[in-house]
């Protein structure tokens, strides 16, 4: 039996450039890259050399700690490159598509819970879930008290579920009872509506409604069974649990991901299918708007996005690229104090407020100089968790690890403060903070 959650707090972002579901092409790319700092919690560790010729689902790189943790590659073909940045850490390792997607098999022996965990590490798909507190891989010596999958995607022009994953039920079921197995406690699946999930057994259906960051699995979690100090949960999306479900049906892992290309600066906003992390080139050519003014391309959606050049790499969590004006080449009035209805806002001070249903094509500039902080209440407004938003920041900041635990660190990941930093009259860097804060507990008590 479902249950009901309204989250009241939170703001949607109304953008220009949502892909349409009639827009749908495939493409391919000639370079595929990973990037082990979408990973957080994992320590790479190469498993390949440059030159060597690798498989589907085959190994590139392993974590230090826990040996079974692999990343694997999403294509067939040569290993190119491995980028390495300052103290020679890994940026992103190179694969030159080249051979008939030669696809290695994984072999399930049983299904119990560490068989299951097995294939998963094995298969590269242990990486794409999350672990609180410190939104992190999970640690698979540990096992999780619930899980979370959120089915649906809230953030500004975030791709359609129920488009990527038609078809899926099958593929859904098994990975949902796979999930099921992993832990002793439930697995919950957040929706828009309610709806029989293949009869899958174990799974607590939540119907759930309101503005972002309703989507986000983490701000599920909070309102349905917050994380405690010393308790660990897991939280993950039904895009995630397809992919576990088809690795366990099939043996092997999928190659290709279907993304929204979206934005204002996209002529026809449309669905891209392309494999995992494909060189953003080969997704953007042809649609791009050709015009003077820069633009930044975003793999993400524009509060969570990375930004990214155009002959850099899909970024996990591989289902969404953003162009969006940059913004540096503009000359406005007033700058950002101009009151022209075309400017975006979340302030009664500024007309955008009052038109809901206009679509705004805003851009990448901060509009806005950093400054100390402001304890102006805003961040409670758009954050729905039982959480002082503003003390908690001034306790990262501080390190003070006493008040980072007192006020719900363990509960939150960046993404669930991304409209903290949006709206956020000081400018800070609030997801960065966050990222810096989690990291910094989890090397200090673990």
């Amino acid at each position: 039996m479902s249950r009901n959650i309204n989250i009241k707090k939170g703001l949607d972002i109304n953008i220009k450039g949502a892909a349409s579901i009639s827009q749908h092409k495939s493409v391919k790319s000639d370079i595929c890259a990973i990037v082990p700092d979408d990973f957080p919690g994992f320590t790479p560790k190469p498993s390949v050399k440059e030159g060597d010729h690798i498989s589907v689902g085959g190994e590139i790189l392993h974590d230090k700690r826990f040996d079974d943790i692999k990343i694997t590659s999403p294509v067939s073909g040569i290993v190119k490159a491995i980028v390495r940045g300052n103290r020679r850490k890994i940026e992103r390792i190179e694969i030159a598509v080249q051979g008939n997607d030669e696809k290695i098999k994984f072999q399930l022996n049983d299904k119990t819970r560490e068989e299951l965990k097995r294939i998963i590490m094995h298969s590269g798909l242990w990486v794409m879930l999350r672990q609180r507190p410190y939104d992190i891989i999970p640690t698979p010596d540990k096992t999780p008290r619930d899980i979370f999958v959120t089915g649906f995607d809230s953030a500004p022009l975030a791709p359609d579920f129920n488009f990527i994953l038609k078809d899926k039920e099958t593929e859904i079921k098994a990975g949902l009872e796979a999930l099921s197995t992993l832990t002793d406690g439930n697995v919950y699946i957040g929706l828009r509506t309610e709806k029989n999930l293949c009869n899958a057994q174990n799974v607590t259906p939540i119907v759930v409604s309101g503005p972002h960051p309703a989507g986000n699995a983490g701000i599920q979690a909070a309102n349905i069974s917050p994380v405690n100090k010393g308790e660990i949960i897991w939280t993950t999306d039904l895009i995630t649990v397809s992919r576990i479900g088809e690795l366990l049906l099939t043996g092997t892992i999928p190659t290709e991901t279907t993304i929204a290309l979206t934005g204002s600066e996209i002529a026809e906003p449309k669905y891209i299918t392309a494999p995992i992390g494909a060189k953003i080139g080969s997704i953007t050519a042809g649609d791009i708007i050709e015009s003077p003014h820069h633009k930044r391309i975003i793999s993400g959606n524009v509060l969570t996005g990375i930004k990214v050049e155009p002959d850099g790499f899909l970024r996990y969590p591989y289902r969404q690229i953003t162009v969006i004006p940059e913004g540096d080449d503009v000359d406005e009035f007033m700058g950002w104090a101009s009151l022209s209805p075309n400017k975006m806002s979340v302030n009664r001070s500024f007309i955008g407020h009052f038109l809901k249903s206009k679509l705004f094509s805003p851009d990448a500039r901060l509009l806005g100089g950093r400054r100390a902080m402001i304890m102006s209440g805003e961040y409670d407004k758009v954050l729905p968790m039982d959480i002082l938003a503003e003390y908690l920041i001034k306790a990262i900041i501080s390190r003070n690890i006493d008040d980072m635990e007192k006020l719900g660190i363990y509960e939150i990941a960046p993404e669930d403060m991304a409209l903290c930093e949006y709206v956020d009259t000081s400018k800070l860097e609030i997801q960065k903070i966050v990222r810096e804060g989690l990291d910094y507990l989890r090397a200090e008590l673990e």
